[in-house]
């Protein structure tokens, strides 16, 4: 089995930063990408950044644009989301999530981590 444990969540004022970190532990997988999405209290999740980790390609929401940035290290494959200027609208559980190569869909998830903007 894979895990996925998430760790750097927490509380910010607004314009403040976080660094959010994902490490990938247990049974060895190849991936395909590797992603972070979010979950604001009565909203469905939605997506917020992934990578292609055969390329480095990145994708990003718009809403997390020029603010946000994903990277990775691919021995003890983890990835990190580094998020900027947060805003109160930033508020979620973020999860870390992974697409095994010949799976349609991210089929792996951490625990989630909650991050809190205050205003």
């Amino acid at each position: 089995q894979v895990q996925l444990v998430e760790s750097g969540g927490g509380s910010v004022q607004a314009g403040g930063s976080l660094r959010l970190s994902c490490v990938a532990s247990g049974r060895t997988f190849s991936s395909h990408a590797m992603g972070w999405f979010r979950q604001a209290p009565g909203k469905e999740r939605e997506f917020v950044a992934s990578m292609r980790w055969s390329t480095g390609d990145t994708y990003y929401a718009d809403s997390v644009k020029g603010r946000f940035t994903i990277s990775r290290k691919i021995v003890k494959p983890s990835v990190f989301l580094q998020m900027n200027s947060l805003e109160p609208e930033d508020t979620a559980v973020y999860y870390c999530a992974a697409q095994a190569v010949g799976a349609t869909s991210y089929n792996y998830w951490g625990q989630g981590t909650q991050v809190t903007v205050s205003s």
